[in-house]
């Protein structure tokens, strides 16, 4: 055995809690992953539970020239889009604005308090915090009640039963609930920024907002452009979770997105070709925007997810 080899198997036992820990990731990967990939088949064929995956007729692209001319798909990209789109242009920035504030808190134990508080709702389900929003925005709730006195609305009214509303409640519940876990990755990078970069602009007469601009966030902006990168791929996946709990049939012109779509077609009418397929188209165009964004980064930002 030559000494690289030998080396490399001493690495691999000395490492060996690492190694098992990534060999639990890798089939974990596999097992949901990759084995479920034939079954891809079922978009192109004529799928029956009573059936076997391969035992429905093949039909080709049948299924996608349905979904492509379907008279409800303009509609449902439009909400997809419209929901998905505010979550990454104001549901991204605010953690990141927010990361920027709770580094120039001083107080630590305060900081700790306000950083502790603000990402506890991500540990709660959809479900619990779903129920506090029907119960807010009802005409006597709470959200309810300080819109009208701050004028925002005429009259009190049950918010989630006006379409025209939902999508500032999505997107409110959605920065409710995930902007202080969010923001832990930029803080986290924001501590890995040089002290010294701040020491020299303090000497140099810098005060906060300009140290935050011309230090802090060029020092994140990799950690920014990649998450983006990744969060432009879900574009046309809305939070499935969010979005069924807060729908009912007043908001249905506006709640419907693809994920809630696909769900009806799929389970509830049992068309599991027909979703197949929609899915996959999904994760096409998911894969094109993945590619899209990294290449745009790169040109923009040098900064990459993909090499």
């Amino acid at each position: 055995m030559s000494p690289r080899k030998k080396t490399f198997f001493a690495r691999l036992m000395e490492q060996w809690p690492l190694q098992v820990i990534a060999l639990m990731g890798a089939a974990w990967l596999i097992i949901f992953s990759y084995v479920p990939l034939p079954g891809i088949y079922i978009a192109f064929s004529n799928y029956k539970v009573t059936e076997g995956v391969f035992a429905g007729a093949f039909v080709g692209l049948k299924h996608f020239s349905e979904f492509l001319t379907d008279k409800n798909l303009p509609n449902v990209l439009i909400n997809t889009l419209a929901i998905s789109g505010l979550n990454l242009s104001i549901g991204f920035v605010v953690p990141i604005i927010f990361a920027l504030l709770l580094n120039e808190l001083k107080n630590l134990r305060y900081k700790r308090m306000v950083q502790t508080i603000s990402y506890l709702p991500h540990f709660l389900s959809w479900v619990v915090l779903g129920g506090f929003l029907i119960s807010w925005t009802s005409e006597y709730g709470l959200i309810n009640q300080i819109l009208f006195q701050l004028k925002l609305i005429k009259t009190p009214t049950y918010l989630l039963s006006d379409e025209n509303y939902f999508w500032g409640v999505a997107l409110f519940s959605h920065l409710w609930k995930e902007t202080g876990w969010n923001a832990i990755l930029f803080i986290a990078a924001i501590a890995g920024v040089n002290p010294e970069l701040y020491e020299s602009a303090t000497l140099d007469g810098a005060n906060r907002f300009q140290k935050a601009r011309y230090i802090t966030v060029p020092g994140i902006a990799p950690t920014i452009a990649i998450l983006f990168i990744l969060q432009s791929a879900y574009i046309l996946s809305s939070n499935f979770d969010q979005i069924y709990v807060l729908r009912n049939t007043l908001n249905a012109n506006r709640s419907t997105v693809l994920d809630i779509y696909t769900y009806r077609i799929g389970i509830q009418l049992g068309r599991f070709s027909y979703s197949t397929a929609v899915g996959l188209t999904k994760s096409v165009v998911s894969l094109i925007l993945l590619l899209i964004t990294n290449k745009v980064s790169e040109r923009a930002t040098g900064s990459t997810f993909l090499r």
